[in-house]
């Protein structure tokens, strides 16, 4: 099931809070539990057992890492219970790749596992992680009500792609938060917007991206306008898929922290990866890169460290070269800037942000990749490598019609347009009609957008894949 469907939109999301409001307080996360599970069987039942042996896991060992606390012991057992969740991760995700790579190298052909990759498994995973090394920490108590941990782990508005939530963030809000109209009220209005993103937006540029792999009349300037396309679609379909979590959330009472800051208009790539996914960057900060040391190292081991941390980073995506190598190219990049580029960026104004655009363009293209020989040829193509033309007649046609789409897109992955909001909304003439405009431009929103779901094909998130 996914947000963006309209049984997720008028059949589970009015049952699921209808019954988690009727019910005592006592009761609300046993609701939240059963609902995310039949949230997430209802695509893929199967694999249910698998999420349900991954949240024991995680609870036995946490209980028995806190009891031996401060023991040799305990950190035998977190690294145990470690091992167990990343042997699931890499059976399910990376089984396939290593056989692959295995063959490639030896000449031998020892045949594929015949297995899917699990909806959310490098998301629920890395949450379990997260609480057991915090557990062995002393940074959070283990949870000894397996309801409550449960509840935090399937928690159907981020299980599928996110925000990764840590335990520690929401810990007190498993036991006791506030249910208020004006929080009811702003999660709605936050759902809805991600939800516009990603239908209005992110669906949009993805069928360009689409019409471009299978036209026929490739030019240069329909690979950079499919490059565009892919970043823009690729932002706004994760971000408002994060927009529609938080929002969720604070629907349920919970407040996850932001996963997206308007990273387009960074001045350094530095400045990209604390404004992008700023979830799984934290994650990666600080459960392997300040673990390895971080930068209090000799420059050597410091920038291993960043090579390890962005060469997991890009793996974590996908089992997949190209994922590695975006990863590594980022890793370049950020070792580049640490080096001697980032105070030449900072006397920068018009050009810093060029630079940043126009690599991360260069990287979504390698990212959006089949495999290798693709990303090469997708990259090179940029530059006309080949003998492409310049421009081509159905080229401009596809410009000629998303030319509206992608002003947009672009103006709407800047802050201008919260800006402008805000500035009319602190007014008392636009407060007053803000506030009965509001309801009815989200209400209209939804039902344009619901006609786009009842028209329209399936569209998962691009996340799903990962």
């Amino acid at each position: 099931m996914i947000f963006s469907s309209v049984p997720f939109l008028y059949y589970f999301l009015p049952m699921t809070l209808l019954v988690y409001f009727l019910v005592p307080r006592a009761f609300k996360n046993a609701v939240l539990m059963c609902a995310s599970l039949l949230f997430y069987g209802w695509g893929e039942p199967r694999y249910l057992i698998l999420m349900v042996i991954s949240v024991a896991v995680g609870y036995i060992g946490g209980l028995l890492i806190e009891k031996y606390r401060g023991t040799k012991a305990a950190l035998w057992l977190t690294w145990i219970t470690v091992g167990i969740l990343l042997s699931f991760l890499a059976y399910f995700k990376y089984a396939n790749f290593f056989i692959d790579n295995f063959n490639a190298i030896t000449g031998l052909s020892v045949s594929f596992l015949r297995i899917a990759l699990p909806v959310g498994i490098s998301f629920y995973t890395f949450q379990i992680l997260s609480y057991d090394v915090d557990v062995y920490r002393g940074d959070v108590k283990a949870q000894r009500n397996v309801v409550d941990l449960a509840a935090y782990v399937t928690m159907f508005p981020q299980l599928i792609a996110g925000p990764i939530v840590r335990y520690s963030d929401i810990e007190v809000q498993l036991r006791e938060r506030t249910h208020t109209f004006e929080k009811i009220s702003a999660g709605i209005r936050r759902f809805v917007i991600g939800l516009g993103k990603k239908i209005l937006i992110a669906d949009v540029m993805a069928a360009l991206c689409d019409t471009f792999r299978a036209s026929d009349e490739k030019s240069v300037l329909f690979y950079w306008m499919y490059a565009i396309a892919f970043c823009l679609n690729i932002y706004f379909d994760f971000s408002g898929y994060s927009d529609m979590a938080i929002g969720l959330g604070k629907i349920l009472g919970f407040n996850f922290l932001e996963n997206f800051n308007y990273p387009y208009i960074s001045a350094s790539v530095t400045e990209f990866w604390r404004r992008w996914h700023m979830s799984l960057g934290s994650w990666f900060r600080d459960y392997v890169y300040i673990p390895l040391g971080g930068n209090r190292v000799s420059k050597p081991r410091w920038f291993f460290n960043i090579f390890v941390v962005w060469m997991l980073t890009g793996f974590w995506h996908g089992a997949a070269w190209n994922f590695i190598l975006w990863g590594l190219l980022f890793a370049v990049l950020l070792v580049i800037e640490k080096l001697f580029l980032l105070k030449a960026l900072n006397k920068l104004k018009v050009l810093n942000h060029v630079y940043v655009l126009f690599f991360v363009m260069i990287s979504f293209v390698l990212f959006n990749a089949a495999d290798l020989p693709q990303a090469y040829s997708d990259v090179v193509s940029l530059f006309g490598a080949g003998g492409l033309p310049l421009v081509s007649q159905e080229t401009l046609y596809y410009l000629q019609s998303y030319m509206w789409i992608f002003l947009a897109a672009i103006i709407g992955a800047t802050p201008l347009p919260k800006t402008v909001v805000g500035k009319l909304m602190n007014t008392k003439v636009g407060s007053a009609i803000g506030t009965v405009l509001e309801p009815l431009v989200l209400i209209g929103l939804l039902t344009v957008m619901t006609a786009y779901l009842v028209d329209g094909s399936f569209s998962p998130f691009l996340y799903f894949r990962f």
